[in-house]
């Protein structure tokens, strides 16, 4: 009878799921259970990179067990029918398959299996050019940063955000994560302090403009540098009464946020945090500044990753589809 394995919706908390061991791993023995714990407890430090690949290898082990076969009898038939019973895109699959085969890795490894299973089954072909988050243009952002008024502390944070977004090319997780102390002088001028993914620490320099609304919007939370410096930079609003609270806007907050304000602004809401990396990055390259160059700031690792957010070649004008004869 096919037992029961959870996922992170099963309503049992993240700690019960962080700390539950399948049967069927149980039942292959002390290599398997120490494989395991190895593998999702020890090995991926990303939380998210391990949310993904533990859904996916509980995914096929319910599939797996289903069809009443041990750990040690999965073929790499069976792995691929599962990803084709998948009703997830061409990437969700490829993570999938990546989180499958590493597993199996750890399982050779501990010889809890002879082999990988995973290891020669083909993912399906995908080829990326441009990233798919849609560029905000110049005109557009500056008119959402014209519209947010800052007669108010709430105004005065999201267009600090905003502008902090755009003027630095954050990815809106770091921006979620500032604290007081991570807006500084360097000595010769201001930076912001980013925890980035990837567990990459990066300073970026501050420019006057946005610098001078910091320093507003410090003064009107009533935030100090020096004494204050634990506390998060940007906070929650009370509902609509333009007071801040203590708690720290999470990633999702400041999504939310954007959202709203794009909207306000009269914007398509297909915009999002990250349209303002794309149309940084972009113009830049525009302006003839140096791919290296760009690249540092994006704190990409491969400068593919950074050609993927240029959208200077991959545009289809109007004009072009207009003169379609038929």
């Amino acid at each position: 009878m096919p037992t029961h394995l959870p996922s992170e919706s099963d309503g049992r908390g993240s700690l019960a799921v962080k700390s539950y061991v399948p049967v069927m791993i149980v039942k292959a023995g002390d290599n398997a259970r120490f494989a395991w714990d190895e593998f999702f407890q020890a090995k991926i430090r990303n939380e998210h990179t391990r949310r993904a690949y533990r859904r996916a290898v509980l995914n096929m082990l319910r599939f797996c067990d289903a069809q009443a076969v041990e750990l040690r009898h999965i073929t790499p038939g069976h792995v691929g029918t599962f990803l084709d019973s998948l009703n997830l895109a061409v990437t969700s699959k490829k993570q999938a398959l990546a989180g499958i085969r590493h597993f199996f890795d750890c399982m050779v490894t501990r010889h809890a299996v002879a082999l990988n299973p995973a290891l020669s089954v083909r993912g399906e072909r995908y080829s990326v050019l441009e990233g798919k988050t849609p560029e905000i243009s110049v005109k557009q952002a500056r008119k959402l940063l014209q519209s947010i008024e800052t007669n108010n502390v709430v105004g005065l944070r999201d267009k600090s955000i905003v502008s902090v977004l755009v003027y630095t090319a954050a990815r809106v997780g770091a921006v979620a994560k500032l604290r007081v102390k991570d807006f500084y002088d360097s000595g010769d001028q201001f930076c912001l302090h980013f925890d980035d993914k990837g567990g990459k620490s990066r300073e970026i320099p501050v420019r006057h403009d946005l610098q001078g609304l910091l320093f507003e919007y410090l003064r009107s939370a009533e935030l100090q540098l020096g004494c204050d410096a634990n506390r998060p930079l940007f906070n929650t609003a009370v509902r609509k009464t333009k007071q801040l609270t203590l708690r720290s806007m999470t990633a999702g907050d400041i999504g939310r946020m954007v959202k709203r304000r794009i909207i306000a602004a009269g914007l398509p809401p297909r915009l999002s945090p990250h349209s303002f990396r794309v149309a940084t990055i972009t113009d830049l390259l525009e302006q003839g500044v140096p791919l290296e160059d760009v690249q540092n700031l994006a704190g990409h690792s491969d400068p593919r990753t950074t050609r993927l957010y240029d959208r200077r070649h991959k545009k289809i004008t109007r004009n072009i589809v207009e003169r379609i004869s038929i």
